[in-house]
């Protein structure tokens, strides 16, 4: 019997192929999302590494506990000026990369 092959996907393959190429919206939307789901990952570790409860890191922020809830569940989106004051109140630092047309900006 002879052995079949399996072919095999990398991962830039298959968001091409389930999600869409580079550059649609449907891509764009879902980059977007993983992005947003890492951001809220990064800010529910940072706030347990300095055992902090939601309510104890909304006060230092100055936002509600819910708030600090929809940040790490990624259920809204968060302005920048939020997401600044959530990581300088955990005591983190955190740097933004901007990559413009063959430019590539970085922000700390």
């Amino acid at each position: 019997m002879a052995k079949k092959e399996i072919k095999s996907y990398s991962l830039a393959e298959m968001k091409d192929k389930y999600v869409g190429k580079k550059g649609t919206k449907s891509r764009d939307d879902y980059e977007y999302e993983l992005s947003m789901d890492v951001l809220g990952h990064m800010i529910k570790t940072a706030r347990q590494e300095r055992n902090l409860t939601q309510e104890q890191l909304g006060v230092l922020v100055g936002v509600q506990k819910s708030q600090i809830s929809k940040l790490e569940s990624s259920s809204n989106s968060a302005t920048i000026d939020t997401i600044i004051k959530v990581f300088k109140a955990l005591k983190a630092d955190i740097h933004f990369n901007v990559k413009l047309e063959k430019k590539h900006l970085q922000l700390a």
